[in-house]
């Protein structure tokens, strides 16, 4: 959509906003969101792309009014936003169809709500459902759709609002490959051909190549708590051509950004990409209940070493590496995190490498990999180094469940706790570091060992 005035109006304005949330128990708040500052530009699509715990969805509902910041403020329209921001319309990722009404009546409820007469809304909202391609459908029932109708409904009921800036929070999460990727062509058509029904698209996406395709600027957040680290131009024609060079040195350059925290992120950038250096690791918290692991199996982090060894000689580009895959960069990266953290690779310049210790372990023997995972634990992970401690100073060599979870709640939200936990246990266990009762809620020595526990304290 072409803006005639040399300037763009600020339709939404983000100034120093922070989100928190309170810990369990009274024991703090969690950060959510520090520091953001951002506009959203008439003519514009603006993409917030950052990994999990980078609070992308938070500071999308905090500008749609749905979410109060903690401090700062949200301009929209020329004033401060109190209340939900009528200027915004939102499309969510779970559809969020009421399934006893019509696609028809669906479109029409945001209408309704407004008190448009019938006869208006009828007009607007067939014009929604014939521009989302789905005329003749009007009177059937979500029960009846497809993943991708259903949200060709989300589409129009937004779409009939007329909003000034559409909200997309992870639109095409939920459907197929193929579903998703027709739905974000349309929407990239109806965009270009200038018929698209808002002034500015704001879509928030964990998918790299997604926002290079739609997006005239990449916001990337940092996460833990969620902030803004920089932007990228992507300055190609429309439509974005996914084949050509500078697409692909585009993407390649966001992915060697997001695989390292700490670099520096150039609002423009050239080709050849400048280089990024290796990321040198943050000092390890004081205590060790507060380094969050990535939530990466086992399993997961052997079969990427497998794979890389196999297929690539033990070196990789991490772009080319989750599109061989087809994995989204929410899936892959904390695998690479999590391989990274326990010393069997190192991501530098976008290349993910294994080291000798990573190239041992997935080449090895099981019997001997799990000695080299239970090795690289206890050199690298202080939360697990902590909770073995701590089994060997109980007499019967074991602790409940809830010791531990209740030290991850002085850092995490409980959920998160639990989901740290959880990633402790599958990685301890596999390193045969300790055993876990699902059923008791319970953690215990290895039988030898806590035998030969009880009888040091004896």
């Amino acid at each position: 959509m072409a803006i005639t005035t040399t300037i763009a109006q600020e339709l939404i304005t983000v100034e120093q906003v922070n989100k928190s949330f309170p810990l369990p128990e009274g024991k703090g708040e969690f950060n959510v969101l520090t520091d953001i500052n951002l506009t959203v530009k008439a003519g514009e699509v603006l993409a917030l792309l950052g990994r999990s715990g980078s609070g992308k969805s938070t500071l999308l509902r905090i500008m749609a009014g749905l979410l109060p910041p903690s401090s700062g403020q949200v301009i929209t329209n020329g004033k401060r936003l109190k209340g939900a921001n009528k200027d915004v319309a939102m499309v969510f990722q779970s559809f969020a169809l009421l399934p006893w009404l019509t696609v028809q009546e669906n479109v029409e409820l945001g209408l309704e709500a407004q008190g448009m007469n019938r006869e208006e809304r009828r007009r607007r909202a067939l014009k929604a459902i014939d521009l989302v391609g789905l005329d003749g459908f009007e009177s059937a029932y979500p029960k009846e759709l497809s993943g991708g109708m259903k949200q060709r409904v989300g589409f129009a009921r937004a779409f009939v609002l007329e909003p000034k800036v559409l909200f997309m929070d992870e639109p095409f999460s939920a459907l197929d490959v193929l579903t998703s990727e027709n739905l974000r062509g349309e929407i990239d058509d109806l965009w270009n051909a200038g018929t698209f029904p808002s002034q500015s698209i704001l879509i928030v996406t964990h998918n790299i190549e997604e926002a290079v395709f739609l997006a005239d600027r990449v916001i990337i957040l940092g996460s833990n708590p969620g902030r803004i680290r920089g932007e990228v131009m992507i300055d190609l024609p429309r439509s974005h051509n996914r084949t050509s060079d500078r697409f692909k040195a585009l993407v390649d350059y966001i992915y060697t950004i997001m695989t390292n925290p700490d670099a520096e992120v150039t609002g423009v950038i050239s080709v050849p990409l400048a280089v990024v250096e290796p990321l040198v690791p943050a000092p390890v918290p004081v205590s060790p209940y507060a380094q969050a692991l990535p939530h990466a199996r086992v399993g997961g982090i052997s079969g990427l070493l497998e794979l890389i060894v196999d297929q690539t000689k033990g070196q990789t580009d991490v772009y080319k590496l989750a599109e061989r895959l087809q994995m989204e960069v929410d899936d892959l990266l904390p695998i690479v995190d999590a391989a990274t953290l326990l010393g069997f690779a190192e991501v530098v310049n976008g290349d993910f490498k294994l080291t000798d210790v990573g190239r041992d372990f997935a080449t090895t023997t099981i019997l001997r990999s799990k000695d080299l995972f239970r090795q690289q634990i206890l050199k690298h992970v202080p939360m697990l180094v902590s909770m073995v401690q701590t089994l060997h100073e109980k007499q019967n060599g074991s602790m409940r469940a809830d010791f531990f979870i209740d030290l991850l709640d002085e850092y995490f939200p409980h959920i998160e706790a639990e989901h740290q936990f959880a990633t402790a246990v599958d990685w301890g266990r596999y390193a045969e570091l300790f055993e876990y009762d699902a059923g008791e809620e319970r953690l215990y020595l290895p039988e030898p060992v806590a035998q030969e526990a009880s009888e040091s304290v004896i």
